[in-house]
């Protein structure tokens, strides 16, 4: 029999708060975390505005340990410790869990920009010698995963997909066939992005993908408006703790919510532009809804990718209602309007406010949706909406350059107080 697999442990760390209950909190309240970049390197760039984290990881990593890891790792390792220890877990050890049956499954999208052009700077500027040694342990894009693994003593495997905006959602995926496969009790999932960096921006900027509304940084990410004109950038991280249920309920762990089942699949259309007709994304949600043993209309609400980019949306909705049907009940929401795009990182925060929406029924708003597109034939929440009581079912979505597509399907089955 296949195991169930439950979410025991939340972490994160964004640009609404510094821990879970803050992100939470801001999204509820509907509260922008873009602003204008205020570093001098910004001054001349298209676009001059992101979605920095409230806490800088620094003030909360150990001084040492933080120097030897790249912008995104620091923040995979504030989000992963807060989840590991929500779990009921010790950061330093597992409590008597069997280590050979802890895993991770950690992604990122791009990875350790930030030390490959710092480095690179040092060589350029100041010399071989002032390369740090700490250099390929710090940029790979496994670093993450394998400094979180390091830390919890995960034997049963330690995964990194790399799947562009797809990243963190695939790792999710990866975990939950981890424990349906027994090939773990406990995995640590989720992702991670830390490459605010004027290189990165100003390539997005020359694909046309950022938004340049510099003038009012808070109203930028707006998906589904007429008015869109591309994603905002941002950093984070978000973490969550899966378990089997049986092994949950053995150590008398809380549960938040029980992750049903994932599908993924591949555009096989155009390397940075969705597939018009959505058919890998409503695909993707299809078969997560066959693994889960669920239908179209057990879905009462969908955490959209919605990046607020004129064709990505417009092609989401139409998957949404393909899959799910035009008659469906699906309350939609896109948290990117809040938290802008943590790229890499964006689908795990996305699965746990998904998670937490379910569990506390109540659906965070979209903002800054002013002239919502016509024609969409969804059911977008312009301001937080209460779900109905009883078993709920949810569906979050992750799409990604290269045509990646991850749906996730949470129930708030086996929640505990």
């Amino acid at each position: 029999m296949t195991p169930i697999v439950v979410v025991t442990g939340l972490g994160a760390t964004t640009p609404l708060g510094g821990d879970l209950q803050s992100t939470w909190q801001g999204m509820l309240e509907g509260r922008s975390g873009v602003r204008a970049l205020t570093q001098d390197w910004a001054a001349e760039l298209p676009t001059r505005i992101a979605a920095e984290v409230v806490v800088d990881p620094t003030d909360v990593l150990d001084r040492v340990e933080a120097r030897k890891l790249d912008r995104s790792a620091q923040l995979a390792m504030v989000a992963a410790r807060e989840a590991w220890e929500d779990a009921g877990l010790s950061w330093d050890h597992a409590h008597g869990i069997d280590l050979d049956r802890v895993g991770v499954c950690a992604a990122t999208g791009i990875g350790g920009l930030q030390t490959i052009t710092g480095q690179w700077d040092n060589l350029r500027d100041k010399g071989i010698r002032r390369v740090s040694p700490f250099t390929i342990p710090m940029l790979m894009a496994n670093a993450p995963a394998a400094n979180i693994g390091l830390k919890v003593g995960a034997r049963a495997g330690v995964h990194t997909p790399v799947s562009a905006c797809a990243s963190s959602n695939e790792a999710i995926s990866n975990a939950i066939d981890m424990l349906h496969l027994g090939r773990a009790d406990v995995v640590l999932a989720g992702g991670a992005e830390g490459v605010i960096h004027p290189f990165s921006i100003v390539a997005f900027s020359q694909m046309q993908a950022l938004s340049r509304r510099n003038d009012d940084p808070e109203g930028a990410s707006r998906p589904w408006d007429v008015d869109r004109d591309g994603f905002v950038m941002a950093e984070g991280a978000a973490m969550l703790v899966l378990e089997t249920l049986d092994h949950a309920l053995a150590r008398g762990a809380k549960i938040y919510g029980t992750l049903r089942g994932a599908g993924i699949t591949a555009d096989s259309h155009d390397l940075v532009q969705p597939d018009p007709d959505g058919y890998g994304q409503s695909q993707a949600m299809i078969k997560a809804l066959r693994e889960a043993g669920l239908v179209a209309g057990d879905v009462v609400h969908v955490n959209a990718h919605g990046t607020s980019t004129p064709q990505g949306d417009v092609t989401e909705a139409g998957s949404i209602r393909t899959a799910l049907g035009d008659d469906n009940r699906a309350v939609v929401t896109s948290t990117k309007s809040m938290t802008g795009h943590l790229l890499g990182g964006a689908g795990a925060i996305e699965t746990l406010a998904t998670v937490l929406t379910l569990r506390h029924r109540i659906v965070p708003p979209t903002i800054n949706l002013a002239n919502e597109e016509p024609g969409l034939g969804i059911d977008i929440a312009k301001e937080s909406r209460p779900l109905p009581s009883g078993d709920l079912a949810a569906v979050n979505n992750s799409f990604g350059f290269g045509g990646h597509n991850v749906a996730i399907v949470v129930t708030n089955e086996h929640v505990t107080d």
